[in-house]
C-alpha cells in the first residue's frame, strides 16, 4: 500500500482514496474480526490519530488530503503508539526532504530566507506582522509527501523488528 501510494504521489501528485479507503477497511474488518471489539478500538483510535496528526497541516494547505488520509491508513495498521512514532520518523524524512529540495531549487531557499528576514526586520521596526506574498512567477518545490509517510512508516517498522523502539527506553507508552 505504502509503495503504490508513493510511487503515484510522485508521478501524479495524488494518492488515490481507493488506496486510503481499501487499507483502512481491511485493517477494521482484520483486527475486529480477530480481536473483538478491542482490535476495533486499535484500529479506528490509530485511524483517527494518523488523520489527526495531519489534519492541521491539511487545514494551511502544506500537504493534500490524500497525505491525511494516507496517514489514517497506516494508523489503522499500526494502531495509535505505531502511528505516532511513525509519524515522528516520518516528520525527520520530510524535513531532510524538504532540505534536499531546497538545495535543489536554491532560488526558492533564498526567497524563503529574504521573506523570513524582511519580516523580522518589519515586525521589530513596525511591531506588525506582516506576510510577504511569494512572487507570482515562483512556484515552490512540490513535496510529495507520501513518500516521506512510506520511508518513515518503513523505517519504524523495521528498527522495530530489529527489537530497537523509540520509546522503550523512555517507558512514556
Amino acid at each position: 500500500m505504502l509503495v503504490l501510494a508513493a510511487t503515484n504521489d510522485l508521478r501524479v501528485q495524488k494518492i488515490p482514496n481507493l488506496i486510503n479507503f481499501s487499507v483502512v477497511a481491511v485493517s477494521i474488518c482484520f483486527y475486529t474480526i480477530t480481536h473483538g471489539l478491542d482490535g476495533l478500538l486499535f484500529s479506528v483510535s490509530g485511524m483517527l490519530l494518523g488523520v489527526a496528526l495531519l489534519i492541521a497541516p491539511y487545514i494551511m494547505g502544506g500537504m493534500g488530503a490524500g497525505d491525511a488520509k494516507l496517514m489514517g491508513a497506516v494508523g489503522s495498521v499500526l494502531g495509535p503508539k505505531g502511528v505516532f512514532v511513525s509519524f515522528l520518523y516520518t516528520a525527520i524524512v520530510g524535513g531532510v526532504y524538504a532540505i534536499i529540495q531546497l538545495t535543489v531549487h536554491r532560488y526558492h531557499g533564498k526567497a524563503i530566507i529574504s521573506n523570513i528576514y524582511t519580516g523580522i526586520k518589519t515586525l521589530i521596526l513596525t511591531r506588525q506582522w506582516m506576510i510577504t506574498p511569494a512572487e507570482p512567477h515562483e512556484k515552490s518545490p512540490r513535496l510529495c509527501y507520501g513518500l516521506a509517510i512510506a520511508l518513515g512508516t518503513f523505517a519504524y517498522l523495521a528498527l522495530e523488528r530489529m527489537g530497537y523502539s523509540l520509546f522503550n527506553r523512555f517507558k512514556l507508552f
